[in-house]
């Protein structure tokens, strides 16, 4: 995909305003739920449609600290350990007590009428919701990387490195990772003083 072309990242004003937007639909915890899995974790459409709850669950049924995303629900053999902030842990474990008789077979996202959903429909509600908030050049990649970028920033104070991002945006390659990244026009002018 062509630099003109990528989706944008969110700022935090953005996915804020958007978090403040989503409280006000139809159906608002889910719709949380799917925002944060994208912005928080780092998914796809995809992998937010097909996710289940023994992804997200330990052997107690309770929440677990990471999806363990099986290769049948990601991109590829893509799938891997997703670690969850504690936010979004707390957001799946509020939207769980909302849904009767989970089992871990069962998909987390679901329409009203259907036990699951598809990836369509989840790009179609990332370009419904972006569209109304007026976010141009916003998709439903829109969330991966941001994701990516903000643990791109961050990386380095907790001692982590380039390979960490790798991993946690599960890319076969560094150089695929680095083509998510935004940049960062203000910190090129900062570091160039340091320098």
């Amino acid at each position: 995909m062509g630099l003109g072309r990528q989706a944008k990242t969110l700022t935090k004003h953005q996915q804020a305003a958007m978090l403040m937007y989503i409280e006000t639909t139809r159906h608002a915890l889910r719709n949380k739920l799917i925002f944060l899995l994208s912005v928080r974790a780092g998914l796809r459409a995809k992998e937010i449609a097909s996710i289940t709850w023994g992804m997200v669950t330990d052997a107690q049924g309770q929440i677990a600290d990471c999806i363990t995303l099986e290769n049948t629900a990601s991109k590829g053999k893509s799938g891997g350990v997703i670690w969850l902030n504690k936010e979004l842990k707390q957001i799946l474990s509020e939207y769980r007590d909302l849904c009767n008789n989970v089992s871990v077979s069962d998909k987390i996202i679901k329409t009203e009428r259907g036990k699951e959903t598809s990836a369509q429909v989840i790009v179609n509600m990332f370009t419904i919701w972006y569209t109304k908030m007026g976010f141009n050049g916003c998709s439903s990649h829109s969330g991966r990387r941001t994701f990516i970028t903000n643990a791109a920033r961050k990386i380095s104070t907790v001692g982590g490195s380039m390979r960490d991002v790798q991993m946690l945006a599960r890319h076969s390659s560094l150089q695929m990772t680095q083509r998510y990244i935004e940049a960062d026009v203000e910190a090129q002018k900062k570091v160039v003083q340091v320098i």
